[in-house]
């Protein structure tokens, strides 16, 4: 009764807008705790959790070659912050745990879940700083925030341990507090020149003292959150160097703020860059000594005895960009074509929202290119900062050949600033073209008027449902799974067997998930006092997207060289395979076709769902019927689909829709020696 009479007291449309807001920033949180299965990218894991989580629980893990303490291109600093920090509060509030309750929450869904909790609360910064700037500048927070919240960037990425996550929030967090400085110097300056204009003006000296004490009295403006400010754009950079496209144009506001006025000169700008630049002399030197000291570049040993030189010291973003300038070196991840970042992943990453900032873009462009100066916004306001901050990293990660849409996250505050309302309001209450012509009339009224704007937010709501299933539970979604079912494999099994994982066309397995002893750890005997170290249990062997073929070649060669240890050294094995259940039919082809029958495969799990983009779906294959699932019914009599079979029989197109969400899971099977031939 209590819910019903607080739902029928939420009546103005900004209150179901602000309690539609608070649904979703639930749901942000309520998606960590499920947690989303989904994989989107490798540098997920391998770039924060895999390294972090492998130097304080001593995991088995795989160092991703960006932390080579030879050239390393990546800082730790984020990562300790974001990933090291919650790992070690989970640490510590496990031994409280084991000590009174005798329960060990060190597990494989802690430590994935602990740093995503981390990222979902900093993400709300975001949030924040919508709401800051919107208050102080009289902007409707609530459509802004709704809008935020809705976003699949939002509940997915945002709760994600990717460097691009952290970005996005350092460079909201970043705008709120130059916003904020441009308006408190605008409103100092405005009163500060009023101020003495009437000082001029007056001829009473106790006017003029009156006039002085009220100019006198005004806040400081020109240095405002300097500190904070430049230690946030270091602390940006050795996260991502590609912050410098971010935070660039942002700070250039903060120090172009009341230029052109007559209490602000080229003397101030200076000034300020000179102080911005010893301000992030702090922070640039702590987190270079915390990289260094990760590195080994320099040792607390060699700081107490001062025999420090510059070769102690280890610079990654220096590193990062030295690497990345090399296309050949970018080239090796991808070549892209320079329009991607602006006709796809725009659209991909902010759906509708971004094709409006896409429209939006070329309108400002033909209204200068027909000098309609008065009606673009002005260069010192909110509107010409959030135009700047998602047009110029736009335009330089366009210049780079490997572009992803991740990079693009940061520019989704700015984008929700400029355009969340028009997806309620429409671009344009009236026509604003100058010139009256039928083909503008059209384009006004298609998708530039208020009416035409009627759907927008339906589409966004149901375009971020189907990205928030696809990226957060439906893609490459079984490798989790997959790395949760072989913790359980790995401790029931016991050190006395090597179990061999075989992939093919899924993305790279995190070990640290896994949570299996360090083979590299030197550990020591407490009664004899004997150092020694873990033998290795568990090998990983990924192939990326090899033909069935070859791969069962390999398999053939990992399968005689453990029967071979097993038969010299007693020691037995296991070796699993792991591809997409799409390939089961050819993976069974290839099994018959080497008509040999001294390897065998047999199914263990399948885990849904899961779907590989290097290995789509089809409707045009045979019925997996060797795979068996928890969720489906599958006929043991079915055969190979018959092509004299009428292809537009309801049964027909049962089975084709049959095999086709088959065909959505990962298959787990265990490869073992046959029967021997004569």
């Amino acid at each position: 009764m209590k819910i019903n009479s607080y739902l029928r007291a939420i009546t103005s449309p900004k209150d179901r807008t602000l309690f539609r807001y608070f649904l979703l920033a639930v749901l942000r949180v309520a998606l960590v705790f499920v947690p989303q299965t989904g994989y989107i990218h490798p540098d997920e894991f391998f770039q924060t959790l895999e390294p972090m989580a492998g130097d304080e629980f001593h995991l088995e893990v795989v160092r991703p070659w960006e932390y080579n303490a030879t050239f390393p291109i990546r800082s730790v600093v984020a990562p300790i912050c974001v990933v090291k920090v919650p790992l070690n509060i989970l640490k510590f509030i496990n031994v409280y745990f084991v000590h009174f309750l005798g329960i060990n929450l060190i597990s494989s869904y802690t430590i994935l879940i602990f740093p995503r909790l981390c990222m979902c609360l900093l993400s709300f910064v975001c949030d924040y700083s919508i709401f800051r700037m919107c208050r102080v500048y009289g902007l409707r927070h609530e459509i802004r925030l709704l809008v935020l919240g809705s976003s699949y960037v939002m509940l997915v990425f945002g709760t994600r341990t990717f460097s691009n996550s952290l970005e996005m929030i350092l460079t909201s967090f970043l705008l709120c507090l130059v916003a904020e400085c441009m308006l408190l110097s605008n409103t100092v300056i405005k009163q500060s020149e009023l101020l003495q204009d009437k000082y001029k003006e007056a001829t009473k000296v106790v006017e003029r003292v009156k006039i002085f004490k009220l100019r006198s009295a005004l806040p400081p403006h020109s240095f405002n959150r300097c500190f904070l400010i430049a230690s946030l754009c270091v602390v940006g950079i050795f996260n991502r160097p590609t912050f410098l496209f971010f935070g660039m144009p942002i700070v250039f506001f903060w120090l172009l703020r009341g230029l052109g006025s007559r209490s602000i000169t080229f003397l101030d700008f200076n000034v300020r860059v000179l102080l911005f630049i010893l301000a992030s002399l702090p922070a640039l030197v702590i987190c270079t000594l915390v990289d260094s000291l990760y590195f080994r570049y320099l040792t607390l040993e060699e700081i107490e005895k001062m025999e420090i030189s510059i070769d102690n010291f280890v610079f990654t973003p220096l590193n990062f960009i030295r690497y990345n300038i090399n296309p050949d070196n970018t080239a090796k991840h991808g070549i892209h074509a320079w329009y991607l970042h602006v006709l796809v992943n725009i659209p991909l990453l902010f759906n509708i929202l971004g094709i409006v900032a896409i429209v939006s873009a070329f309108l400002f462009l033909f209204r200068f290119s027909r000098g309609e100066y008065s009606s673009l916004p002005r260069a010192q306001s909110i509107l010409g900062l959030m135009t700047v901050a998602t047009v110029t990293p736009t335009v330089f990660l366009s210049l780079i050949n490997h572009q992803e849409p991740r990079f693009l996250i940061p520019v989704l505050l700015p984008i929700v600033m400029l355009h969340a309302p028009k997806l309620q309001s429409g671009f344009f209450r009236v026509n604003p073209f100058r010139e009256r012509h039928i083909l503008m009339d059209f384009f006004y009224e298609r998708f530039l008027s208020a009416e035409a704007s009627r759907n927008f937010l339906k589409v966004w709501y149901l375009v971020n449902i189907i990205c928030t299933l696809f990226f957060g539970f439906l893609h490459q979604g079984g490798v989790l799974q997959l790395t949760n079912h072989f913790s359980k494999e790995i401790e029931a099994r016991g050190n006395d067997v090597n179990i061999h994982l075989v992939t093919s066309h899924i993305y790279s397995v995190p070990m640290s998930v896994m949570k299996i002893p360090s083979s590299n750890l030197l550990y020591t005997n407490p009664v004899t006092g004997q150092k020694f170290r873990r033998a290795k249990r568990f090998f990983s062997y990924e192939y990326g997207s090899m033909s069935m073929k070859l791969l069962y070649s390999r398999l053939k060669i990992i399968l005689d060289r453990s029967e071979l240890k097993r038969l010299e050294k007693k020691q037995k094995y296991a070796l699993f395979l792991a591809i997409p259940s799409s390939l089961t039919d050819h993976l069974n082809m290839a099994f018959y076709a080497s008509n040999s029958t001294k390897m065998r495969h047999k199914q263990v799990k399948v885990f849904y769902p899961h779907l590989s983009t290097e290995a789509m779906p089809s409707a045009f294959v045979r019925h997996p019927c060797e795979v068996n699932t928890d969720f489906f019914e599958i006929d043991d009599t079915c055969s190979a689909y018959d092509e004299d079979q009428d292809p537009y029989s309801l049964d027909t197109l049962l089975r084709k829709f049959s095999s086709v969400i088959h065909q959505f899971g990962l298959v787990l099977y265990r490869i073992e020696m046959g029967k021997k031939t004569s």
